[in-house]
């Protein structure tokens, strides 16, 4: 077998900067940017800048039956981006947009490729013209996400009547485990269109994508304060007066009665092609990173706070497309336990719940009873919409179902992480109860029947899997923790 070395020489790739221990062996380590909780040592860092860069390395690694995990800007939590003592490829050189139709909103670009480069891209070219093209959803909270990445964990936004981003997606092509290059479409080896979106990089590394653009709109900001057993009724008189995207971002004070209870009521109304745009109030980097620190310290205030912003930017105008982008601060783990003055090292863990919408409100009752004690506080959390996913082979909107996303505060020790499992479990069967479900990506906490109960397509995921890479070539932590669940 190759060593790392003469394996990256062959390969004519470049490395990133590796450490050097202290017995002149290169120790690779990598890590989520997000909890940084899935420290995890790599064989070897590889940055493809081509198409026949990246199936090179695929086929020189399946020759020595190297694993391989595929890493973008490495958000995901459960550990989907890395394999220990893999070849771990990132793809973020890969970043060109190959093509862009205007006539049919049609735009490929290179899977590496982060959104807001994206956007510009199709910006730019749409410069002067009247009715433009625009990406109909992106993952809200950062921006900094690779279009791969997005597919493999097949994303939403705040669409309020959209189904994931495979609802978007046109085409890709695939570099399968023997490092050949597939196209996959619903007319092209459907079976892995639907089985790789969705499909946490373990049947192939997608390599280029061509996504649906919609029209951009003009959108107006709607902001009310709701109580959280109205939302799916104004989610749904919304929708019926052509709303298209929204979303409810309840109180985080467990010593309040209205926690979870109370919430921010955002809705964006399209407007006239001719109307003027008025989005002159924003949040900084800065402002978010101050109602985080209240977050950690007074979630009274930080709500306040919170409401009182969203409230003042009622009326509003906006795109339809760069209304999603969003600030994010990679470091924020660091510089509010700083800011603050905390010695605990400590991150957010985030999950997301999914209820039938008519049930939202009860649901956020016997939440907010749940976490009430807060052992692990609730620093951030929303409910958005998501419509039935009837395309992807492991679809996790399995309904229509309203979304509940849950930020806790998760402090670095094992009593710590076990506080935080507890609750994400404890979440899990409230939505079990109710005939819901949760997002696979953030976590590896649940148990195998709430997994069984909540994907019952798994255990056939895992066996196809292994139908098209039958030697495991592609692999990751958060894979090899299911297998060995379902072995």
């Amino acid at each position: 077998m190759l060593t790392r070395r003469k394996f990256i020489r062959a390969a004519g790739l470049l490395a990133l900067a590796p450490y050097l221990d202290v017995r002149g062996e290169r120790e690779i380590w990598v890590n989520d940017i997000h909890s940084q909780l899935n420290r995890t040592r790599v064989s070897a860092l590889l940055t493809p800048r081509t198409h026949d860069e990246l199936a090179q390395a695929v086929r020189r690694a399946s020759r020595d039956r190297l694993p391989i995990s595929v890493s973008g800007c490495r958000h995901s939590m459960g550990g989907q981006q890395f394999a220990t003592g893999s070849l771990c490829i990132d793809s973020r050189q890969l970043t060109r947009v190959l093509s862009f139709d205007r006539e049919r909103g049609l735009i490929e670009a290179e899977a590496g490729i982060q959104w807001p480069k994206l956007i510009d891209h199709y910006l730019e070219a749409q410069q002067g013209v009247t009715h433009q093209w625009g990406i109909a959803q992106k993952q809200t909270g950062a921006d900094t996400f690779t279009l791969g990445g997005s597919l493999s964990s097949n994303v939403h936004g705040r669409g309020l009547a959209m189904k994931p981003l495979i609802s978007n997606v046109e085409s890709f092509t695939l570099i399968n485990a023997e490092g050949k290059t597939v196209p996959c479409s619903r007319s092209n080896n459907p079976e892995l269109f639907r089985a790789a979106i969705g499909g946490y990089g373990l049947l192939g590394l997608i390599s280029r994508v061509t996504l649906q653009l919609v029209p951009r709109r003009k959108l107006r900001r709607v902001v009310e304060v709701i109580r959280s057993d109205e939302a799916t009724k104004r989610f749904a008189e919304r929708i019926a007066a052509g709303f298209l995207y929204g979303d409810f971002q309840f109180s985080i004070d467990e010593k309040s009665p209205d926690f979870l209870k109370v919430g921010v009521f955002s809705c964006y109304q399209p407007i006239a092609d001719d109307a003027p745009m008025s989005a002159t109030k924003r949040l900084n980097d800065d402002d978010w990173l101050d109602l985080m620190a209240l977050a950690y310290t007074d979630r009274a205030r930080a709500f306040q706070r919170y409401a009182d912003y969203y409230l003042s930017t009622n009326g509003q105008t906006y795109w339809s497309d760069t209304n999603q982008l969003s600030a994010y601060l990679p470091n924020y783990a660091q510089t509010l336990r700083e800011k603050i003055g905390s010695k605990n090292e400590s991150s957010l863990i985030i999950t997301e719940i999914y209820v039938p919408r008519e049930m939202l409100g009860d649901f956020l009752v016997e939440a907010a009873e749940l976490l009430r004690p807060g052992r692990v506080p609730v620093i951030y959390g929303t409910v958005r919409l998501i419509e039935k996913d009837d395309e992807s082979f492991l679809p996790w909107a399995r309904e229509s179902y309203a979304c509940i996303i849950f930020n806790l505060l998760t402090i670095h020790t094992p009593a710590g992480m076990e506080a935080s499992a507890q609750a994400f479990r404890a979440l899990i069967d409230l939505a079990i109860a109710r005939g819901g479900s949760y997002y696979l990506t953030y976590h590896r906490f649940a148990t195998r029947e709430q997994v069984t109960k909540c994907h019952p397509q798994f255990a056939r995921f895992l066996a196809l899997k292994k139908n098209y890479d039958p030697e495991d070539r592609f692999q990751s932590d958060w894979y090899r923790h299911y297998r060995a669940m379902f072995a």
